[in-house]
């Protein structure tokens, strides 16, 4: 990875995989921003519709702004890598291929990182959007909020989507290379930025927007066994940024994700993942503020029974066990989503 870049240079990294519509939209939104210069890397992801074609007329019609890689498939997170890996600019714009930028947000969050060059990462004021562009909420999770740090919120669920948050190129060369899941790469990506403790600072205006709708979307297609191993490497990662961070124990954020920490393991000792869910076990015992009876009696049972069976059984069980989830006092959700 080189360490140079051109000063003041945007580079937007958009991976695709059998989206042409909505990456022409995507594409769109970002040569439509106000801020120049700018330069557009999209990475095919081995598609195997006519993506390919789509991204290489792209790129015939601009020619001076869009550079193109193709791919053998891999999952989003190797793909942004290797377009970090080309990337010339000052700042990193990751973009998922079916999310939309509004035009002045790279000129609001420059200026943003500018006036404040304490701070790594600049975010603002993200829409949650239907198929036809109606907005369905807003502000979109929590990116309303004026955060200073990802962490602690970022224990309860990942609060701003890809394309919220605008990166100093330094800061990125610093996290590393992206991790390979994929499901909730994005979201370790985060972490190691939390991990940090990478200053944000807060555009409060609306900047971007996540579109809900019905094409192929690989958080959107059910659950299974490589998920369940995803989210459950994804819960130990955040643990050890939490650590990093020295994030305080006792607060209600670490509290909710040892519950959520309990049910991650009993879901992937029903798939199978051993190792997995005993480190999400051991995770959620070492964040518990108090003695849980009911994480104690499940690793018993994963040591008498295996954990595949105790993975099964705890399904059967899961009203009981699914209360524990929830926080009166914070009110958070039962669980994180995943957009």
């Amino acid at each position: 990875m080189k360490s140079d870049y051109q000063t003041g240079l945007v580079s937007a990294i958009i991976p695709v995989y059998n989206r042409p519509r909505l990456l022409i939209e995507s594409v769109k939104s970002v040569l439509a921003q106000s801020y120049r210069p700018i330069e557009i890397i999209i990475v095919d992801d081995g598609s195997t519709d006519d993506t390919g074609a789509v991204v290489d007329n792209l790129q015939r019609e601009h020619p001076e702004v869009i550079r193109v890689l193709h791919l053998e498939n891999g999952g989003p997170g190797r793909a942004r890598e290797a377009g970090r890996g080309i990337a010339q600019g000052e700042f990193i714009q990751y973009l998922d291929s079916d999310d939309l930028l509004l035009p002045r947000k790279f000129e609001l969050q420059v200026n943003a990182l500018r006036e404040h060059p304490e701070c790594g990462i600049a975010y603002g004021i993200t829409r949650l959007i239907d198929a036809d562009g109606k907005v369905l909420q807003e502000p979109y999770k929590l990116t309303g909020q004026k955060m200073n740090y990802l962490f602690p919120a970022l224990l309860v669920e990942r609060w701003w989507n890809t394309q919220t948050p605008l990166w100093r190129r330094t800061v990125c060369d610093r996290i590393g290379p992206w991790p390979q899941g994929k499901m909730g790469e994005d979201w370790v990506y985060d972490s190691k930025a939390a991990a940090l403790r990478v200053p944000l600072v807060f555009v409060p205006e609306v900047v971007a927007a996540t579109r809900r709708h019905g094409e192929g979307r690989l958080t959107r297609s059910g659950f299974s066994s490589d998920k369940s191993k995803d989210i459950a490497c994804l819960v130990v990662a955040l643990h050890e940024a939490a650590s990093q961070s020295k994030v305080d124990p006792l607060c209600p954020e670490i509290q909710h994700f040892s519950r959520w920490a309990f049910l991650e393991a009993r879901r992937a000792g029903s798939f199978g993942h051993i190792q997995e869910a005993s480190a999400c076990l051991a995770v959620a015992k070492k964040t518990a503020h108090t003695f849980d009876l009911k994480m104690t009696f499940v690793g018993c049972m994963a040591k008498v029974l295996g954990w595949k069976i105790t993975g099964n059984i705890c399904g059967l069980m899961e009203p009981v066990f699914s209360r524990s989830m929830v926080n009166k006092k914070s009110g958070f959700s039962r669980l994180p989503e995943f957009e």
